[in-house]
């Protein structure tokens, strides 16, 4: 009963950590989404921008894992 509790608490952490530095090396939304995503809402994408949106997201990302 004990190695049980024992196991779905280690598996729990196991899981939550794996899956912050899954999220953390591949992010959910991509440059080439965000190219798509400013096209359908009429903007032109500039590199410049998105490499400034990218930057700014990645720097949050860091920022909420601290």
């Amino acid at each position: 009963m004990i190695g049980a509790a024992l196991g779905v608490i280690g598996g729990f952490f196991g899981a939550r950590q794996y899956m912050k530095k899954y999220l953390q090396e591949n992010p959910p939304i991509s440059e080439d989404m965000m190219r798509t995503m400013m096209m359908q809402m009429g903007q032109k994408p500039s590199e410049r921008k998105l490499n400034q949106m990218m930057t700014s997201m990645k720097a949050q990302a860091r920022k909420a894992g601290k």
